[in-house]
């Protein structure tokens, strides 16, 4: 995996008001969860991707920012002190205040009307902080090099069908490996079979050949 490559991943978004008290333009949420999740389906067989509890912890978080659909304005940001990101037992959370500026104060109302419900966030993995277990068709990422950025999104990413270029090239590789394994695999089963029902034949007429 390139240190380049972003990949994006899905998270709810909440309004981080209760009951009738005061709007103070707040919205927090997860980014990420330690909980594994099917990315990827290949006929019967899923793929699945979990993030180590402990992949944060060295990860570069020191200047994250808001925006919607990765692109454009930015509404808050860790280096500004509107927006805070950390972990807990269950995950990479987030916190934005959206209250400084009018746009920020109009992106909450949009939230709160149920227009963004869903959030993405950018970030890359650190050379060699993944692992692929064969078996289980599960990639654990171990270590996260740097969040990029925590974004509402007009329409979150589809595993199925719309997952970022990056995450699509892994597994497509993976996928192409296994096709193959299990393509050679069936084929010296079926060889195995022929040889095998080859030479029951041959025991066969050999019997026969003895009872005559």
């Amino acid at each position: 995996m390139s240190k380049s490559e972003r990949l994006y991943r899905d998270m709810e978004i909440r309004i981080a008001k209760e009951g009738d008290q005061e709007v103070d333009y707040r919205v927090q949420g997860y980014a990420s969860t330690f909980e594994p999740y099917v990315l990827f389906r290949d006929g019967d067989i899923e793929y699945s991707e979990v993030i180590d509890p402990h992949a944060f912890d060295e990860c570069d978080m020191s200047d994250v920012v808001l925006r919607i659909d990765h692109e454009g304005r930015v509404y808050a940001r860790t280096r500004a002190g509107d927006l805070n990101v950390g972990t807990d037992e269950h995950g990479l959370w987030q916190e934005a205040d959206l209250s400084r500026t009018s746009a920020g104060r109009a992106l909450y109302e949009d939230i709160e009307a149920g227009h963004y419900d869903r959030m993405s966030f950018a970030f890359t993995v650190a050379e060699g902080g993944d692992e692929y277990d064969k078996k289980t068709h599960l990639r654990t990422i171990h270590k996260i090099e740097k969040l990029y950025d925590v974004s509402p999104v007009s329409f979150p990413a589809n595993p199925g069908t719309q997952l970022d270029v990056a995450t699509r090239d892994y597994f497509n590789g993976v996928i192409e490996v296994e096709r193959a394994e299990r393509l050679i695999a069936e084929e010296r089963a079926a060889k195995v079979a022929e040889l095998t029902a080859r030479i029951e034949r041959l025991k066969n007429n050999g019997n026969q050949n003895h009872d005559e």
